[in-house]
């Protein structure tokens, strides 16, 4: 029976969600040099309009479909056939609409692959990223929200993944990371972090969209939706002034930049757990967050990887860690299963598992990705077009004079 309560709260959530698009775009629209910030941010928003038409005739159902051998969903709902505004969504008593749960979900087919974006900033031609990221939705992102959400077969095993740690961060992380090594370093540097208004303008909506992208993963009203409400909270902010006062020990100075990042890491590392951990483990996870992503940061750098805006750092590492600490510290008595503290030894494995499985194919998936889009239309823009900036290069449009 619909509850219109729980069924409006998903309507709010599903709104909360999409403003963190345009909250990424201003984000990643900061950090990059003035140059590239119209690239990067209509990189981002047109997600919005590409992805709402992939997933409204295909991309759900093939997420949410009848389950079809573990893998992929069925053609059930394409072009949302087959339901009404009445069609409730089945799971979790059926209490909510079906419209509201696919309007819900495709939130997160919209923001996952433009989280890529950051990490090969200035170097892709506007072209090749429709063909990419369409081809990357169709072999990536609906695989896996079946495989972990749509009764695929990692949800028959036993793995969760509350709100995206698998099908949304350690994806797009990876998936950024490939792209990067397919891509190369850029030739022409230059320094970003050109707007940091626009930097701490973009993490407030990315932080209070984030309320609904995991406590609306509970998809109704009711304690799950409470605790992952407040987990968000806890573990962003832990994370975000353990990573502040790391860069004070490390370069004596105060960084708004790292704080804002490390909200950004600890937001990414509790969203696979919100909903599956008490309280004192959100400030663990938000702890470890800090330190594990701000270490891959740091690795990259000294590696000399191009990831310029630290996708695979923050987002990657952060989902993939949050996957292994749910599966240490996950608890039954607040939903899900036990972890390994509490003698879940086997889902703790099937965790370690997923997450490492995740990684590899959407390293190899996404890179796979990137070489053949680049014999479909080239990918990568040309040095002089490079060195003008994507804005005036691409766009014909520039954010400042």
């Amino acid at each position: 029976m619909l509850d219109t309560g729980s069924d409006g709260f998903m309507l709010i959530a599903a709104a909360l969600v999409f403003i963190m698009t345009p909250g990424l775009a201003l984000f990643y629209g900061g950090l990059v040099n003035k140059k590239n910030s119209v690239a990067m941010m209509m990189q981002n928003f047109f997600s919005a309009g590409w992805t709402t038409i992939l997933w409204v005739l295909f991309g759900f159902s093939l997420a949410f479909g009848a389950d079809v051998a573990g893998i992929i969903g069925g053609g059930h709902y394409f072009f949302l056939l087959n339901m009404t505004p009445k069609t409730l969504f089945p799971g979790d008593g059926g209490v909510i609409s079906m419209y509201t749960f696919m309007i819900y979900q495709l939130m997160f087919a919209i923001i996952t692959p433009v989280l890529m974006t950051g990490a090969f900033a200035d170097r892709m031609k506007f072209k090749g990223f429709i063909v990419f990221i369409t081809l990357w939705l169709f072999l990536v992102y609906f695989p896996f929200a079946h495989w972990l959400w749509g009764g695929g077969f990692l949800q028959q095993w036993g793995v969760e993944d509350f709100a995206g740690g698998i099908v949304v961060h350690t994806s797009a992380g990876f998936g950024a990371l490939a792209a990067v090594f397919y891509l190369g370093r850029r030739l022409h540097p230059k320094p970003g972090n050109h707007s940091i208004p626009l930097i701490v303008l973009g993490t407030a909506l990315l932080w209070f969209g984030w309320f609904g992208f995991n406590a609306g993963s509970a998809l109704r009203v009711d304690a799950d939706t409470n605790v992952a409400f407040i987990n968000t909270m806890i573990a962003a902010a832990f994370a975000a002034v353990t990573w502040m006062f790391w860069d004070y020990a490390v370069h004596k100075r105060w960084s708004s930049i790292g704080f804002l990042t490390g909200s950004i890491a600890g937001l990414a590392t509790i969203t696979p757990a919100a909903g599956f951990v008490n309280p004192q483990a959100a400030m663990l996870i938000g702890i470890l967050a800090a330190l594990i992503s701000h270490w891959a940061v740091d690795f990259v750098h000294k590696k000399g990887w191009d990831d310029a805006l630290d996708v695979w750092g923050v987002h990657g590492i952060g989902g993939f860690t949050g996957i292994i600490l749910l599966g240490i510290l996950g608890s039954a008595a607040i939903n899900g299963a036990n972890g390994l503290i509490y003698g879940g030894v086997t889902f703790f494995g099937k965790q370690v598992v997923a997450a490492c499985l995740t990684a590899v194919y959407a390293f190899l998936v996404t890179y796979g990705i990137a070489w053949l889009t680049d014999k479909i239309t080239p990918l990568r823009v040309s040095e002089e077009e490079e060195e003008k900036g994507l804005d005036e290069s691409e766009f014909l449009e520039t954010a400042y004079s």
